[in-house]
């Protein structure tokens, strides 16, 4: 049976012998659904724009709210809106952060865990926190962007990456509301009019730009501005050439051990190298360096006197020092604007790598990340990567068509 309620301006319909009401709001294009039983109203819908879909799901919700009942298990839907209603987002925000505390140990850093916590205290709590779950919807999502970057502490309007931490922070919040049951569905988190984003490729040094900056250090390491400096000099040098050889990333490096690393003969190219085994943000993993790594690690041992147990750079200047010398050295920025850091030198490796020719597929292992990682971020933007012989391959009509042209 097939009908229109002019007073509520939704198209009914009815299965089963009218025990199941199908039903659309005039704002909606989802097929909604409702039945009796013993006395109590139910709800539910069905996400389906197409009527003949719409039956199917509601009969099958039908007959499994039957089965519920002979069961048991069913719960009318009043009880679990009188359990829902009143619940605000700070209660949900409150209940993420005792659960990813716990269940995140051991797997994501602290540092990580008090990155969402400042995002929660500092933007979401304030913005959404009086509002009940099920007002957070799509279009106030988007009242919050555009707040942030209407309403910046600093004046500085939040980059894209700063917001998009921010919605993942959300997400992961209403997330635990839907696991909870407090919460009906996700609503869509997506930005709007969003066109696609560009790629922006990691900065690094070209191998013009890497000799200018291992040989700043070195004339640093030899003539220290002050001579109270030479230790930390030499170690900013040691630092840049064993970075720049093994593609390691600076978090790594810093937990390095000595016990870590053993200078080895590789059997394949018969060069002497070192084999490290690497405790960073992919749990453990495996590195070969190149040959020039051997001797900037050779001298940090010698210098230290290293234990096994020792830290190959215990010391946290390194990084302090980079930034004045390439400050110093006009390589602060690349010629996009893009800034240069430490982790700039594990780039340089990866693409200094793939220049020579090495198989992306092993430099990915090696460095313990994608093939699709360094194919977006790194080998777009090397011309080496790029075949000539396979793209100016003409046909025989072609070519002989561009001789003639020629002539």
């Amino acid at each position: 049976m097939f009908y229109f309620c002019f007073a509520h301006r939704m198209t009914h319909h009815e299965i089963l012998g009218g025990r199941v009401h199908i039903y659309r709001r005039p704002n909606s294009r989802f097929w909604q659904c409702s039945a009796s039983l013993d006395g109590r109203q139910y709800r539910y819908s069905t996400r389906k724009d197409s009527l003949s879909q719409a039956e199917d799901v509601a009969e099958d919700w039908y007959l499994d709210l039957r089965g519920k009942r002979r069961a048991g298990t069913l719960r009318p839907i009043e009880e679990a809106e009188r359990q829902t209603r009143g619940k605000k987002f700070k209660e949900a925000a409150e209940q993420f952060r005792l659960e990813y505390s716990v269940i995140t140990e051991g797997e994501r850093s602290p540092k990580y865990v008090k990155l969402n916590n400042a995002r929660l205290d500092n933007y979401l709590i304030p913005f959404f926190g009086k509002k009940a779950l099920s007002e957070i919807t799509a279009g106030l999502v988007q009242e919050y962007r555009i707040h942030r970057a209407q309403n910046s502490p600093n004046g500085k309007r939040p980059s894209r990456s700063t917001i998009h931490q921010e919605i993942v922070t959300l997400r992961q919040v209403l997330k635990t509301a839907h696991r909870h049951r407090w919460l009906e569905s996700i609503p869509d988190l997506s930005p709007p009019y969003r066109a696609s984003a560009k790629i922006s490729h990691r900065a690094w040094f070209s191998p013009q730009e890497y000799r200018k900056l291992y040989l700043a250090t070195r004339k640093r390491a030899k003539e220290p501005p002050n001579p109270r400096w030479k230790k930390e000099c030499e170690e900013l040098h040691d630092f840049v050439l064993f970075m720049g050889n093994t593609g390691l990333r600076p978090d790594e490096a810093i937990r390095l051990e000595h016990r870590d690393v053993k200078v080895a003969k590789d059997q394949g190219s018969g060069e002497t190298i070192l084999e490290i085994e690497v405790r960073g943000k992919r749990g453990v993993g495996y590195c070969k360096s190149t040959t020039g790594a051997v001797t900037p690690y050779m001298r940090l041992r010698k210098r230290h006197s290293a234990q096994p147990t020792d830290k190959i750079f215990p010391g946290r200047g390194q990084r302090e020092l980079l930034n004045r010398v390439l400050e110093e050295e006009g390589l602060k920025t690349d010629r996009d604007g893009r800034t240069r850091t430490a982790y700039s030198l594990r780039h340089t490796y990866i693409c200094l790598r793939l220049m020579e020719g090495a198989d992306i597929y092993q430099i990915a292992k090696n460095c313990r990340t994608s093939v699709e990682m360094i194919e977006k971020y790194y080998a777009a933007h090397l011309k080496t990567t790029l075949d000539a012989s396979a793209i100016n391959v003409r046909r025989e009509k072609i070519k002989r068509l561009t001789k003639e042209a020629d002539e």
